[in-house]
């Protein structure tokens, strides 16, 4: 079966992570404790709750955390679009970031979809 670590979601939203942090350093100062800490916040809520839900004991508590992280992606895609409407993004890596950013969204999406529709010939 795996750990969470084994999980291709898992492993990019981690990936994401590194990159929000990266990003963020460059932002202004002012922004420490605005748009730095919500976009560095989302993204570590992210991998963290994909892990939690895994070690939960039911589906329904699974998918609950699912839908965390997949509310936190949603959140770090609204802050994305301010950061680069701000300029303090540039484009190329703007675009990388929410490229990765929907990737992840999606398997999340497809990860839910799966726990609350299980395949029966897969029992």
């Amino acid at each position: 079966m795996g750990t969470y670590r084994d999980l291709t979601v898992w492993q990019k939203s981690m990936t994401l992570a590194r990159r929000i942090y990266e990003i963020t350093t460059r932002f202004p100062e002012d922004e420490r404790f605005g748009l730095v800490s919500q976009m560095r916040r989302c993204s570590v809520s992210i991998p963290s709750n994909i892990a939690e839900g895994y070690g939960r004991e039911t589906e329904r508590e699974h998918s609950h955390f699912l839908f965390v992280s997949l509310g936190s992606s949603n959140e770090l895609e609204t802050q994305l679009i301010l950061s680069n409407g701000f300029g303090y993004v540039e484009e190329k890596c703007y675009q990388e970031i929410m490229d990765l950013n929907l990737e992840v969204n999606k398997m999340l999406s497809s990860l839910i979809y799966k726990l609350r529709h299980p395949d029966p010939n897969n029992l």
